[in-house]
């Protein structure tokens, strides 16, 4: 059973910053592209910043300048950092991975979603 576990959310002054990690745990053979995502109430999930598993990264235009993604491979873990928060990056922050199964003659690829982790943005 794969489990991402986000943490680092909480309450942050506008201009303030925040650091989420993602650990990806259990019976994979590889973790391809990362992301974070995030929602508000009412409203779609939408994407924030990818990362493939060689380091390239991708970013919504609403995160450019402010966030940035980078990986721990070897520590199976995804982080986003943020900085100068404002007060529409309040939000539930998912995390979302795809990972890579193999077996005897099988391949598959399956995402997967963390439980999320807020950041509330208030002054």
């Amino acid at each position: 059973q794969v489990q991402l576990v986000e943490s680092g959310g909480g309450l942050v002054q506008p201009g303030g910053s925040l650091r989420l990690s993602c650990v990806a745990s259990g019976n994979f053979f590889s973790i391809n592209d990362m992301r974070w995502y995030r929602q508000v109430p009412g409203k779609q999930r939408e994407l924030v910043a990818a990362i493939t598993s060689g380091g390239s990264t991708d970013y919504a235009d609403p995160a450019k300048g402010r966030f940035t993604i980078s990986r721990d491979n070897a520590k199976n873990t995804v982080f986003l950092q943020m900085n100068s928060l404002k007060l529409e990056d309040t939000a539930v922050y998912y995390c979302n991975a795809d990972f890579s199964y193999y077996g005897t003659g099988w391949y598959y690829t399956e995402d997967h979603w963390g439980q999320g982790t807020q950041v509330t943005v208030s002054s």
